[in-house]
């Protein structure tokens, strides 16, 4: 069995259940628990059941269209603003002559719709629906962590593969001028702490210090008389000396 599967029968589901009517609330909570493997999270105001969703991950969502601080509408437009919370599957409640409301909840991102009054047995298929969409739903972000996972292990692999063929290039410079030593290494650190104290992205300070080994590769290019030369370069030698960079760049 792969890493990523789940028995999602075995997983308990959270259904949020937003509605101003107590009544309601204790009908629907009552509904879903007969489901089995299921829990409902019941609140009266619509911008505290907002704070809840926004901060939790419930399985499904129950909404009333007609509440006094937030209607259904606008609780989904406000909660599908976050794209954490895309994929959740609502169930809006309206009235049987509120076909302009269901277009707009659709719009704004409501899964699927019951009517009142509200019918006990369609009202438990709709939500096994939802609730099985849901599943699907995470199963899917666990494939994907998953795969996310494999391919960061295999990236990995590669990149140290690349350090490895980095630092020997390197050293082909370091093994012609034996000023180079280790020199190569401590600029490379040098180099990534700079980059952290001018606030470059930890991305960008590790680029640097696997890449700054190779800024003296040019070297390679360069004639022994001048390149291991004990004195001081003379003019001309000095240019040519400083041609190092320029043969590097070609290099790379």
């Amino acid at each position: 069995m792969n890493n990523f599967s789940k028995d999602q029968s075995t997983m308990e589901h959270q259904v949020l259940i937003v509605d101003d009517t107590e009544v309601n609330l204790i009908l629907f909570d009552a509904l879903v628990r007969k489901l089995g493997n299921c829990q409902s999270v019941t609140f009266s105001s619509s911008v505290k059941a907002l704070d809840w969703a926004q901060a939790n991950d419930p399985d499904l969502i129950i909404v009333d269209y007609m509440m006094p601080e937030l209607d259904g509408i606008e609780f989904i437009r406000l909660l599908r603003e976050s794209p954490a919370k895309e994929g959740i599957p609502i169930l809006m409640i309206t009235a049987n002559d509120q076909k302009q409301v269901r277009y707009r909840a659709l719009d704004v991102g409501a899964s699927d719709f019951l009517t009142k009054p509200v019918d006990k047995i369609e009202f438990l298929a709709r939500v096994t629906n939802m609730l099985a969409l849901s599943d699907v739903r995470k199963k899917l972000a666990d494939r994907a962590a998953w795969l996310a996972e494999e391919v960061r292990k295999a990236t990995s692999e590669i990149r140290q593969r690349e350090r490895e063929t980095v630092i020997r290039l390197s050293k082909a410079a370091e093994f012609r001028d034996p000023e180079t030593g280790a020199h190569i290494l401590r600029m490379a650190h040098y180099s990534e702490l700079i980059a952290r104290g001018l606030g470059l992205s930890v991305e960008d300070q590790e680029l640097l210090l696997e890449a700054a080994p190779m800024h003296d590769i040019g070297k390679v290019g360069i004639a022994d008389n001048i390149l291991l030369k004990p004195g001081r370069l003379d003019p001309e030698e000095f240019e040519i000396m400083k041609r190092h960079a320029t043969l590097g760049y070609e290099i790379l």
